[in-house]
């Protein structure tokens, strides 16, 4: 089994490049996915999130080590294991990131992955339907593989937390993906016709139509390395171990934490930590697994005195009928992740764009699905972009089958303790204006009894949940930096003929989900892996809030 490229992961970034890399039949690629299919409701039904990532099938099934920031908590890390990668399985919620963190990206080594460079890239993959409800077209892309839509907003809720925004004085925006990310506004998915649009639909099944790619069903041990360079990848398939070589590259797409630890296995990495694994050193980069980033998000959640939530769905029959209505007409409560109200926001004066996100929820619901609040009620999730905490993903030991130890080391910096104190303080002051009048009930969570800095601090221990954007463990930055992994043409520093694209290459983590992102990163590096010119700049400014320096709205 040989390819030119041989590519470990078919997720968010690694179906791009499978299907962006085979455009020219000259290419032969080989891509080597763990999890199986895709099909299924599960899967394609967007309203049914919660399931496949809390599914062994379809997930991998990591685990935080206990976490000292949370009270010893350990935290579930999914990532996708299927077809499609972890957009099979996320909220499916479109985020590109603020303008100013590609910009800060570029600063901190990444040259070429300004906002200016991204752009061109993210107007190539996206296909945008407004849906009749405004935008900023001129910054987005059309006729590319990957649908973003809008929800309907039926809900009256979906509006009243805008309006509520709007009177709590904070932005209105029309297209947090457009010129103006901060403000209040609607929030857009990879939905298309009803269902989940993942990478695996929008890039990698129309790939595999063609002669010359090919997926492979097995487990990626390490990659090979002969004389300094890639050679191909050690794999396990019906009990066997074989290689599959790699005339051209081979390429590393298989998640912030999957790809330190298949680097770490084979050779790359900090070499104390591999010698004590009994690990050949390679190439020497103290930075692989290092810089580890995520988001962490609170539920806010408010009693509705109105029986017009989720909530009246939330029961077998309901669930029954809406499952019905998708799996006949693709449409209906299914046919929507229902995250479809949005905002951006600054914590405080002096800083410059939004550092805040929210998504909003008609029901007071978990991400796993298990607690629906008793009776009818709406949530906000919140919690701030750019946390200074910094963890880690090592190995457990030299065997590929174990899991790597993921060590967040979340609400270690003691920001992190007052941004999100503001985070609860401010969704309460946005969920006490007049357009939640109509609706509002008691507060659920954290509850009106908790008010002090202190009682905020043991919710936050307790409750806070991972958003599931973990990232960074492979820093994209100059190749003379001693923390960098790969340089800005993907490169991994040191070792000849292998590439890391996915999430982990972030140098630091962007504004809002990491998938837009993540999708970006396979477009961009396929044209480095080909040798091609990048895409001309676009030089578009994004908007600023003009009294970013005296007030936080």
């Amino acid at each position: 089994m040989d390819a030119d490229f041989v590519i470990i992961g078919s997720g968010s970034a690694g179906s791009v490049m499978a299907a962006r890399l085979s455009e020219d039949a000259a290419n032969s690629v080989i891509v080597l996915e763990f999890g199986g299919t895709d099909a299924g409701p599960f899967i394609q039904m967007p309203a049914a999130l919660s399931y496949p990532m809390n599914m062994k099938r379809y997930d991998w099934g990591f685990a935080s080590d206990p976490e000292p920031g949370l009270g010893g908590r350990t935290l579930a890390t999914p990532r996708g294991k299927v077809v499609g990668g972890s957009s099979s399985i996320n909220g499916m919620v479109y985020v590109r990131g603020h303008a100013r963190d590609f910009d800060h990206w570029a600063e901190s080594g990444a040259a070429g992955w300004g906002f200016a460079d991204v752009l061109p890239y993210f107007k190539r993959m996206e296909d945008w339907h407004d849906g009749g409800h405004g935008g900023d077209a001129s910054w987005r892309g059309k006729g590319g593989p990957l649908h973003v839509t809008r929800g309907p907003r039926k809900n009256p809720l979906f509006q009243a937390f805008v309006e509520a925004g709007a009177q709590a004085g904070f932005e209105l925006t029309d297209d947090y993906n457009g010129e103006k990310q901060e403000g209040f506004g609607p929030m857009e998915q990879t939905v298309w016709k009803g269902r989940r649009w993942s990478t695996a639909n929008a890039y990698l099944k129309p790939a595999l139509k063609r002669d010359n790619i090919e997926l492979v069903r097995c487990f990626a041990r390490r990659v090979v390395i002969e004389n300094g360079r890639a050679v191909g990848v050690e794999i396990e398939r019906g009990g066997k171990i074989e290689v599959v070589r790699a005339r051209r590259e081979v390429i590393i797409a298989a998640s912030s934490i999957n790809s330190p630890k298949i680097l770490m296995l084979s050779g790359i990495g900090p070499a104390a930590h591999l010698a004590e694994h009994g690990i050949e050193v390679v190439a020497d980069r103290p930075g692989v697994g290092q810089n580890l980033q995520d988001h962490l998000e609170l539920y806010i959640q408010q009693a509705s005195t109105q029986p017009i939530t989720l909530y009246k769905h939330w029961n077998l029959w309901g669930k029954a009928i809406a499952g019905a209505e998708w799996l006949f007409f693709k449409s209906g409560l299914g046919s929507s992740n229902q995250f479809e109200s949005a905002a951006f926001i600054r914590s405080k004066p002096g800083v410059e764009y939004p550092d805040i996100q929210y998504h909003f929820l008609p029901i007071a619901v978990r991400y796993d699905g298990k607690a629906a609040a008793e009776g009818h009620g709406f949530q906000a999730h919140v919690g701030p972009m750019r946390s200074k905490s910094r963890g880690e993903i090592t190995l457990t030991s030299a065997d590929p089958k174990d899991a790597p130890r993921i060590f967040f080391n979340y609400m270690s910096h003691p920001d992190d303790w007052e941004d999100f104190r503001h985070c609860i303080r401010t969704t309460r002051e946005i969920f006490g204006q007049a357009a939640f009048d109509p609706y509002r009930g008691k507060e659920i969570m954290p509850g009106s009894a908790a008010q002090s800095d202190e009682a905020l601090d043991a919710h936050i221990r307790e409750h806070a949940e991972s958003a599931y954007h973990p990232c960074g463990t492979c820093k994209m930055g100059r190749a003379d930096d001693p923390m960098a992994v790969v340089d800005p043409e993907c490169r991994v520093i040191g070792v000849e003929g292998l590439r890391v694209a996915d999430s982990s290459i972030f140098p630091r983590i962007t504004n809002g989900n990491l998938n837009g992102p993540s999708i970006m990163v396979g477009e961009k590096a396929s044209d480095h892996i080909l040798g091609k010119a990048m895409l001309a700049p676009e030089n578009a400014e994004p908007w600023i809030n003009p009294r970013w320096q005296e007030s936080d709205r």
